[in-house]
Parts: C-alpha cells; sequence; structure tokens
C-alpha cells in the first residue's frame, strides 16, 4: 500500500520533524509512505472572508495538482466521520482488500481545505471536534496509520 500525506506548508520546528521521521521509520515496514509539502499562503490577522476562502482556493490549486484520481482521499476535516483507532484500521484494511493500492490524506493550512479539495476527496475524518495545528495533525495522522497497521497485523499496540 502507498500512502500520501498530502499538507499545507512546511514543518519548522525541530520536535515535529523529528515525531515525523520516527513515524515515517516505524511505517516503513508496512506501506510506502510520501509526504508532499506544498507551499502555503501567508494570512494576515483578521482577513476579510473573502481574502480566507482566496487563501484556502490557492492552496488547494496546489494540493490538487498531487491529488491521484486513483487514490482514495481522505480530507482532515473537522466536520468529518470519526473513528475509533480499530475502526480507522478496519477502513484501511477493508480498502486495500477493495483494490484501492494508494491512499491519500490531506491536510489543510490553518484555514482549514477549500470547498473543491473538499468535493474531490473520498471521505472526510476527523480526529476530534478541537482544531489541531495542521504541524501537530500530521504527527497525529502518522501515529494513526501506524497504530492502524500494527492492529491489522495483529501486533500490540498501546491502548
Amino acid at each position: 500500500m502507498a500512502i500520501d500525506i498530502l499538507c499545507v506548508g512546511k514543518i519548522k520546528e525541530k520536535y515535529w520533524n523529528e515525531a515525523i521521521l520516527e513515524y515515517t521509520k516505524r511505517l516503513s515496514r508496512y506501506c510506502k509512505l510520501n509526504i508532499i509539502e506544498v507551499q502555503d499562503e501567508k494570512t494576515p490577522d483578521n482577513a476579510p472572508e473573502a481574502i480566507e476562502k482566496q487563501i484556502k482556493e490557492k492552496e488547494g490549486e496546489r494540493l490538487q495538482k498531487n491529488m491521484d484520481s486513483k487514490a482514495l482521499k481522505f480530507a482532515l476535516a473537522i466536520d468529518g466521520k470519526k473513528y475509533s483507532s480499530t475502526g480507522f484500521a478496519d477502513t484501511i484494511d477493508r480498502e486495500s482488500v477493495k483494490g484501492y493500492s494508494k491512499m491519500q490524506f490531506i491536510i489543510g493550512g490553518s484555514l482549514g481545505l477549500s470547498d473543491e479539495v473538499l468535493r474531490t476527496c473520498d471521505r472526510k475524518i476527523s480526529f476530534s471536534d478541537m482544531t489541531f495545528p495542521h504541524q501537530m495533525m500530521r504527527v497525529i495522522l502518522l501515529e494513526q496509520i501506524y497504530r492502524a497497521y500494527r492492529i491489522i497485523n495483529g501486533e500490540p499496540y498501546h491502548k
């Protein structure tokens, strides 16, 4: 299985990069992981809604250039479906059995994802009703994908 993480912005903090590298290493025995970063737009404080929409659209266009029409695409969105860890593992396992050889998880920038990206995705997934910084969300997503593969393979994982 190939898994792409498409995300807006680069991670500057060393501690997030170290966590990402650790989960990338752990996941290498289960899947081919590819992290694709697209440039983020500068967002002015208290920007009007119209400007925020333009920013999301620009970032969305960059994301869409990397979206694979043959992949199962999950948009990370606060109004998406919530899964337990075992439910998430079941979904990954079930979809790979259905013939998907690639899954893409799309993480937006500070304003979220454009409407067009959300429409293009097959599913929306939420990890919480809370909002997390995209840097942290990348680590949480990688940890949950790693946990899912441990569950799928009947290996122990922390409950």
